[in-house]
């Protein structure tokens, strides 16, 4: 049989199915005209590929319904809609495309009914039912539309076509479904295909659910927020919320961990229902603007020009030749490496030695942000590592608190006065400061009030100290000590020239031209007037100078310049302040000149020994310490030791008392280095024989009568030198720490190595 043929584009048409279709390219129309001429029939196929335009016999399905038209309707844009029945299965055998229309070759397939027991047929009524149950509970709209008229069918065949028709499909399955020759097949198929449907449906279902479920608490708590900014805005409150807002924006903004971030939400959260003017919202809007404010991810970019960093190191102070060359090198390994987990320094010196000042001329030098922490009297552990939330007034550790005023995470930050810090029952101040210096723990620093990790590795640490003696060990060794020991008088001139005179004239409105001061008058206030290591009094004094020239220039309009002389120095800032004891004139018996280390520098100590009949005492006055006491006992040890080489009775010790003095009773003194310079006055007092009067020593002494090394050389050297004493005493194993001082300290000095103390009772005595 001859029949038009109709390319359907996704669309099957099953027998028994009453189906519209839209038609619109015109082999497609001509070919249902042709059919509406003839018998109404046609024969409806669907082609492979939906976007072919021109489909042939190969790009057709061959299976296919032989269908009666029922209907034609002109709709607008030349389409033609058609109503049709489906008749019976039919196979296309040929194509003949060259007409206006397709028309083909048709055999008519009935399908094979294939012969089941009763038992069977009810078996399989009942696994489609079963299914089509299945598939209604996902599937409303079906259950709706088609599930009881399906569940009425009793015939197998006759439920295999309906549900065929009825059910929703995929155009490739019916096709497939079009194509089975028996019932046992299509039951197979379709069993399948509905099973596949059902778990589709179901997943759909689901993921549908889930995205109305989001929607809907979207949708909820936007009406909820709503309702509480209108409430708030009637209670007078709609700051509150604008606030919460802005909180959010910057919050969203933050360069942070997503940790930090999740934080942040979580207490944005929560302050958002907490009631208005509540305690613990206080709290909450404080921690969050602590959050804020902490630089997480905030760097600043650092310099890297070496000789930059020279140059700035070169203008802001005089000498410290080492020191510089040990920052510089410490800098250089920074950048050279790109690496910022380093050595942490610490600065150890006498007061007013420039420490601080080198600090923050490090921060200079490479571009970063100061921030200078005074541990100055911190005894409580939560000044470091924060307080607890919990606390009324809880805050940030002075650590987490220098970060936020810092305001990006690679600050240079001072730790000033490590050396002050004290323990108490509040915890150990010292111990929180391990975590912080060491590299291996600050990359997670957890400030007790913050409770979030702070990464501290990027951070250059600088520590300052004035006795590293009273640092705790554990801390000490987590730092590079570098030595800043007292300026001598040259020293101090030139700072006083070079840096504290402009500084003053500055600070007190004065030019150049209004203000000088000779080089006489700088070495004489340096000499009579200040005594100490550093320079910080020495500028105290130029300061007096400034203000009192600034009163004279305003007193008399007519002076145009004050100008200072040593002449001027008495009427100005009084009488000389410090007398420094000088070398006696004449050689004396049982008495010594030793050398001392303070705080504000090095010292002279004259020892007086004298010896009276008694009953073997030995009296010690002046204020000695305990370690001075047992270097005198040690001494008068050896003394009786070696009393046969000098001619010494060994009952003299038993009929004769001994007397130590150190002058200046009421300052303390402590300390082994005066061994052997009690050692040998008590030795000149008891043998009779005078001490040069222009040697002074310093050394440890033994039982033996060994020398052992002391510190503070320089210091030592620098009194001996302004008390015009011309040959010092030394141990022979301090001669590398000689060797490393400069010629401005040991120039115009004999110095003597000593091991033992025959060689220093040798050079001591007078001949």
């Amino acid at each position: 049989m001859n029949y038009p043929v109709v390319a359907l584009r996704g669309l099957v048409v099953l027998p028994e199915m009453m189906l519209h279709f839209d038609v619109n390219r015109p082999k497609s129309i001509a070919a249902v005209r042709r059919a509406m001429v003839q018998d109404q029939m046609v024969f409806l196929t669907m082609q492979r590929d939906e976007n072919d335009e021109d489909p042939g016999f190969g790009d057709l399905w061959h299976y296919g319904i032989l269908g009666k038209i029922k209907q034609l309707m002109r709709m607008p844009n030349k389409i033609t809609r058609v109503l049709v029945e489906g008749i019976q299965r039919a196979e296309l055998m040929d194509l003949q495309e060259d007409g206006p229309f397709l028309s083909g070759e048709i055999e008519e397939r009935p399908v094979e009914v294939t012969p089941f027991s009763e038992i069977e047929k009810e078996a399989m009524v009942r696994t489609l039912r079963e299914q089509i149950e299945d598939y209604a509970r996902e599937d409303t709209k079906f259950a709706d539309n088609a599930l009881r008229p399906l569940m009425e069918i009793e015939h197998l065949e006759d439920l295999l076509a309906q549900l065929m028709i009825r059910f929703p499909a995929p155009p490739e399955g019916k096709q497939k479904f079009l194509q089975l020759d028996s019932t046992h097949m299509q039951f197979s198929v379709l069993t399948q295909l509905m099973s596949r449907e059902i778990e589709i449906t179901a997943l759909k279902r689901d993921l549908q659910m889930r995205v109305k479920e989001r929607i809907d608490k979207n949708q909820r708590e936007y009406m909820l927020r709503e309702q509480i900014k209108v409430i708030r805005e009637e209670l007078g409150e709609g700051e509150l919320d604008s606030d919460i807002d802005r909180y959010q924006e910057k919050a969203d903004a933050l360069q942070a961990p997503q940790e930090v971030k999740d934080t942040l939400k979580k207490e944005i959260s929560r302050l958002r229902i907490m009631p208005h003017g509540s305690q613990e919202g206080t709290v909450s809007r404080t921690y969050i603007e602590t959050l804020l404010a902490m630089p997480w991810d905030t760097v600043s970019l650092d310099s890297k020009d070496i000789r930059r960093a020279e140059r700035i190191l070169e203008e802001d102070h005089y000498g410290l030749e080492k020191i510089k060359e040990r920052i510089l090198e410490y800098l250089a390994v920074r950048i050279f490496s790109d690496n910022a987990n380093g050595s942490i320094l610490c600065l150890v010196g006498p007061p007013g030695t420039g420490k601080t000042s080198i600090a923050r001329s490090v921060a200079r030098a490479l571009d970063k942000r100061y921030i200078r922490v005074s541990l100055g009297g911190v005894h409580d552990e939560a000044e470091i590592r924060g307080h607890r939330r919990t606390y009324i007034g809880a805050m940030p550790g002075r650590i987490a608190a220098g970060m936020k005023q810092a305001g990006v995470s690679n600050p240079l930050m001072l730790l000033d006065e490590i050396d002050k810090v004290s323990s108490d029952y509040k915890g150990d101040t010292a111990s929180a400061l391990l975590e912080v210096l060491d590299s291996e723990q600050n990359v997670r620093f957890v400030d007790h009030y913050i409770e979030l990790p702070m990464d501290l590795s990027r951070v250059m640490f600088i520590a300052t100290a004035n006795n590293a003696a009273t640092i705790p060990r554990p801390l000490l060794d987590r730092m590079d000590i570098i030595e800043v020991s007292s300026y001598t008088e040259n020293e101090k001139f030139h700072i006083a020239k070079d840096y504290l005179i402009d500084k003053q004239r500055k600070k007190n409105g004065l030019s150049p031209e209004q203000f000088t001061i000779s080089d006489e008058a700088i070495r004489k206030i340096i000499h009579n007037y200040t005594r100490e290591a550093g320079v910080r009094n020495l500028e105290r004094r130029i300061g007096d100078l400034c203000r009192k020239a600034t009163r004279a220039l305003l007193e008399d309009p007519e002076k145009k310049c004050v100008a200072v002389e040593p002449d001027d120095l008495v009427a100005w800032l009084g009488k000389e302040k410090v007398n420094f004891d000088p070398a006696n004139e004449k050689d004396d018996v049982g008495i010594v000149r030793g050398l001392a280390w303070t705080s504000v520098g090095g010292d002279t100590l004259q020892i007086e020994v004298n010896v009276m009949p008694g009953k073997g005492a030995i009296q010690l006055t002046g204020q000695m310490g305990d370690v001075m006491k047992e270097s005198a006992r040690a001494g008068l040890s050896y003394i009786r030791s070696i009393a046969h080489d000098y001619e010494i009775k060994n009952s003299w010790f038993d009929k004769h008392d001994i007397h130590i003095h150190i002058p200046e009773g009421a300052v303390p003194k402590d300390g082994p280095s005066a061994g052997i310079t009690m050692a040998t006055g008590m030795l000149s007092a008891i043998t009779g024989k005078a001490v040069r009067a222009d040697v002074a020593m310093t050394g440890e002494i033994t039982l033996r009568g060994r020398v052992l090394p002391i510190g503070g050389l320089k210091e030592k050297l620098l009194a001996a030198k302004m008390a015009g004493i011309r040959e010092v005493l030394v141990p022979e194993k301090n001669r590398p720490d000689i060797d490393e001082l400069s010629e401005e300290i040991t120039g115009g000095l004999t110095i003597t190595y000593c091991n033992r103390m025959e060689q220093v009772i040798g050079r001591a005595f007078a001949k």
